[in-house]
């Protein structure tokens, strides 16, 4: 076999054989003591990669390690396997589901309501230990499609996966003698995994992990009651509409069952909507604003339109005003660690101006409610006038809305506020997760390029600095809220996939956004596409897909 040449990110190059393991080429090249935390895995020409895979083109190699968002996504998704392996084991009557996020670990339980008694953990953390200890290796392999079909067969999550994929090879990882279907890259062993934790959390326990900005520490777990029961009700939906897993999803749309599943969904929404707006009508006496806050793409704009439809059936006659009306100007705008404007910062609105104009409407004065010129930087004002009068309420929908200081004026008995997100309940199978912030990037891709002519390049260059914004203005303050929205959609990423496939393909190897692109192609490609025609007109969806009935 011929050499292949291998360059490094410094700008050096060697020559290696045919074949060579990733690991083996960082080790000989010293690239490994770059960090002095252990390296996850590799970018192969910007794709990443198992330290254990081989070489066999000409690529640029660079080292993947712990303290980053690709190496701490390397390191939760190899324990998870880990604990599902020793569950595995140690319980192989018992169905081990991985779910839903909570601060830095995952919410995990068997299913059917079976108990984790302390015992429980117990032996669970000791097996987990003795695989480290083991330091037991990762090994990728390959079945043919008929044999990995035979081999998943009693596991109806990944027997359903595979039933609506007809690849003639399918990638799985070995841990000793447990396997698994190959999604994403992991560890190259065991033994890296120095720290987890396991805590008791009703009606399951969390598995707890470390953070890429402190790979060598776990950080105090901070619960969130809010999210606890966003997810606690859409696993009961969950329930009601028996789909947990993608492979059920392709299912009812291989039957041509989806069109009642996407109105029960819809109908979901709906009621939810009316049990928020009955809540807002017990307070009528006293109540004057709604405030409607939560992260990029969760869908606040249609869902501030929607509630308003449910609060007019309650004799409301609501006003809408956005938050984005009230920047500051632009050369008071403040700016970001890089010398960029950071429109998400509290700063960046004009809290005076809106406590100034708030007050006198709720004194039963009429004012003119201001329209911000992008474009140029400024406040216009257009003649926009409004008056409060007795079967008035005003929406403001902006992601500063629980954050108290946004109202400071505003007594608070006159404030209802309302977090949203898009927390999917959806599984690729039993232990491996879609991730709430996936769905939601996917959401954004699609209306960034639909409506803004964003590139995938653009948005995904974007949603690191999104992110930071969110965490430091948005989810300190989700348990501020009054009530919780869940717009995620079971359904929708089957939908979201037709559009966003394209778009991301046109991110190619060289660029550095490579990575993600392509581990949201693969994820989506195992889902079965569900037509845009079958999305209501009035759905949350399309907020991002278009041809709404509602007017942005």
């Amino acid at each position: 076999m011929r050499d292949l040449k291998v360059k490094f990110s410094e700008g050096s190059n060697i020559e290696i054989k045919y074949g060579t393991d990733i690991q083996t080429i960082l080790e000989k090249t010293g690239q490994l003591e770059k960090s002095s935390y252990p390296a996850a895995a590799a970018l192969v020409n910007n794709e990443l990669v198992s330290l254990n895979s081989r070489l066999k083109i000409n690529a640029e190699v660079v080292p993947v390690f712990l303290d980053s968002n690709s190496g701490a996504r390397v390191y939760r998704k190899t324990l998870t396997a880990v604990l599902s392996k020793v569950c595995s084991d140690l319980f192989p009557d018992r169905r081990l589901m991985v779910g839903h996020s909570l601060d830095t670990g995952y919410f995990c339980y068997f299913d059917g309501g079976l108990s984790v008694s302390a015992e429980d953990l117990k032996i669970i953390r000791s097996s987990i230990l003795k695989v480290i200890k083991d330091n037991l290796k990762i090994t990728y392999e390959y079945l043919s499609y008929e044999e990995a079909c035979s081999f998943f067969e009693s596991n109806t999550s990944k027997n359903l996966i595979l039933k609506y994929r007809n690849e003639p090879i399918i990638p799985v990882y070995r841990i000793g003698e447990w396997v698994d279907i190959a999604y994403e890259p992991l560890l190259p062993a065991t033994g890296i995994l120095h720290h987890f934790d396991l805590l008791n959390y009703e009606p399951g326990f969390i598995l707890r992990y470390p953070h890429a900005a402190s790979p060598d520490r776990l950080e105090k777990f901070e619960d969130n009651s809010i999210l606890k029961s966003i997810y606690t009700e859409y696993k009961a939906w969950g329930k009601i509409l028996n789909i947990d897993c993608a492979g059920k999803l392709n299912r009812l749309t291989g039957d041509k069952e989806i069109k009642d599943f996407i109105r029960v969904a819809e109908s979901l929404h709906e009621k939810k909507l009316s049990i928020i707006a009955d809540h807002i009508a017990e307070k009528r006496e006293n109540l004057r604003v709604v405030l409607i806050a939560g992260p990029s793409s969760s869908g606040k704009t249609t869902f501030t339109k929607k509630l308003a439809i449910h609060l007019k059936v309650l004799g409301f006659n609501p006003q809408l005003i956005s938050l984005d009306d009230y920047y500051v100007q632009r050369d008071q705008t403040p700016k970001d660690e890089n010398g960029d404007y950071n429109f998400e910062a509290l700063e960046a609105i004009d809290i005076v101006q809106l406590n100034s104009d708030l007050l006198q409407l709720f004194d039963g004065q009429e004012v003119e409610i201001p329209s911000y010129n992008f474009k140029t930087g400024f406040r216009e004002y257009k003649g926009h006038k409004i008056k409060m009068e007795s079967r008035n309420i005003l929406l403001i929908e902006g992601i500063h809305g629980l954050n108290d200081r946004l109202t400071e004026k505003i007594p608070a008995q006159q404030k209802f506020k309302i977090y949203i997100s898009a927390l999917t309940q959806l599984n690729l199978d039993d232990n491996n997760r879609i991730a709430t912030t996936d769905n939601r990037l996917i959401r954004r891709m699609v209306r960034d390029h639909q409506f803004r002519g964003y590139s995938a390049l653009k948005t995904l260059g974007m949603w690191a600095s999104v992110k930071r914004g969110e965490k430091k203005n948005i989810f300190p303050f989700q348990n501020n809220a009054d009530a919780v929205f869940n717009s995620a959609l079971d359904y929708e990423l089957a939908v979201l996939k037709n559009l966003a496939v394209p778009v991301l393909k046109t991110v190619k190897p060289w660029h550095e956004e490579y990575a993600e692109a392509s581990r949201l192609m693969s994820f989506l490609n195992n889902l079965i596409t569900i037509q845009t025609t079958n999305v209501p007109m009035n759905s949350i969806l399309r907020e991002f897909i278009g041809d709404s009935d509602f007017k942005y």
